[in-house]
């Protein structure tokens, strides 16, 4: 039985069927104008996705003789219509450090603000998990990224030119039709008002640490509790089911030494699991709190890529139990006491 279980759980070749970080990456890399229009969410086992190959194929070399070059192409437009992109599909976390690094080889001046100020207010119009309960082949069969695009015509960069040589808009003209409105919604009835990614900041996050609100808990969004320090990920692991650790659901767990420098590979720990003992309680949501980055398929009041991080002298590496630590998302706060 438990080996049928394991065969059902990848039924293709492909990557996770949520919006993880592989599939905000094709939508980040579609809305950034690098592939065909609609190429983001084409299951990998579906024909089209050939089609699309060949297409691509035949459209590379034409941008050969074009001399339609990738710097013509990655302009800050195109940055900005790519964040507003990621708020609206309820991207992951993780699209922050792929974003910036790709700014910073083009030469695209992006910070970690540019995030907030522009995709924080854009509202959630995709019901995909995490943050809503459908998968990446139903947002496909709903019509897929064109749809959304559609849907943020009034608020993206026209004055952006795609691989095709066109914008997006040119692109998307007569395949802009949502096949299931529970999947994809209209800009004026989203399912969350505000998605995107929060930046907070404060004497914990001198240059900002970043949040998603729409896989968060609304309760929790504001909230002071007493720190549950863990100095490393194996300092978590050997210590989070012991029954004598001194936490409850109100405490902030604080996770250091996980960021680029001090755990080189920057593992996707940020979301870490709730102690047994606050689970077998019902709870599935606490704040936590670390430098390093989770999974876009996980879920969860998690602030992540505190700034400066802890192994270079970040405030992050100072806290110590039964310190308060207040979050106030709304204020764009994260403070130590």
């Amino acid at each position: 039985d438990c080996e049928f279980a394991e065969s059902c759980m990848s039924r293709s070749i492909g990557h996770c069927m949520t919006m993880g970080t592989a599939s905000t990456m094709a939508c980040m890399v579609e809305s950034l104008g690098l592939t065909l229009s609609g190429a983001a969410a084409i299951p990998a086992a579906d024909s089209r996705k050939k089609v699309m190959a060949q297409l691509s194929g035949r459209r590379i070399v034409e941008m050969v003789k074009e001399n339609l070059t990738i710097d013509k192409i990655l302009t800050k437009e195109a940055f900005e219509n790519a964040i507003m992109t990621n708020s609206a599909v309820g991207g992951s976390s993780n699209f922050v450090i792929h974003l910036t690094a790709i700014a910073g080889r083009i030469g695209v001046d992006l910070t970690i603000d540019d995030f907030d100020k522009i995709g924080s207010k854009i509202p959630l119009l995709l019901n995909l998990m995490p943050s809503g309960k459908y998968l990446m082949e139903d947002f496909y069969y709903a019509g897929g990224l064109p749809v959304i695009l559609n849907e943020l015509k009034d608020k993206l960069h026209k004055n952006v030119v795609t691989v095709t040589g066109k914008n997006h808009h040119e692109n998307i003209n007569g395949n802009i039709d949502c096949y299931n409105d529970d999947v994809i919604a209209t800009y004026n009835t989203p399912f969350k008002p505000e998605a995107g990614i929060v930046v907070v900041k404060g004497n914990l996050a001198n240059n900002g640490a970043v949040i998603k609100p729409s896989a968060a808990t609304p309760a929790l969004m504001k909230h002071k509790g007493r720190a549950v320090v863990f100095e490393s990920i194996e300092d978590y692991h050997k210590r989070i089911d012991d029954p004598a650790l001194d936490i409850d659901e109100n405490c902030v767990m604080v996770l250091k030494y996980v960021g680029p420098v001090g755990y080189p590979g920057m593992p996707e720990v940020g979301n870490m699991a709730l102690p047994k003992k606050i689970l077998e309680k019902g709870i599935k949501d606490m704040v936590r709190i670390s430098d390093g980055r989770m999974s876009g398929t996980a879920y969860g009041t998690a602030v992540l890529h505190v700034s400066p991080e802890s192994a270079i002298g970040g405030n992050l590496a100072l806290v110590q139990n039964g310190d308060m630590i207040e979050l106030d998302v709304d204020k764009r706060l994260l403070h130590l006491h």
